[in-house]
């Protein structure tokens, strides 16, 4: 039962890391990756606005850098090797 969970959350990874590749494009709404988008956003948002509550954007002179997906990746890694290890 770890194991599949873990695969699950490797599934999960993989969105975080999509997600994060296409936050750093700007998409139309007509092209096919748009449905993409949206389905990724509909599943990484519902727990990625929570830690952005939480975990403060690091500002760098005037921009912001988003710590929450890659606090997200470490947890995610972290329950995975947890679970891989029941």
């Amino acid at each position: 039962m770890g194991d599949v969970l873990a695969d699950i959350l490797g599934i999960y990874r993989i969105a975080v890391f999509a997600w994060i590749i296409m936050s750093w494009v700007r998409i139309s709404t007509t092209h096919p990756l748009a449905r993409l988008q949206l389905w990724l956003d509909r599943i990484i948002y519902p727990v990625i606005l929570p830690l952005r509550r939480v975990v403060p954007p690091l500002r760098l002179g005037g921009a912001m850098l988003d710590l929450s997906p890659i606090v997200l990746l470490i947890a995610i890694t972290i329950v995975q090797s947890l679970l891989r290890s029941l």
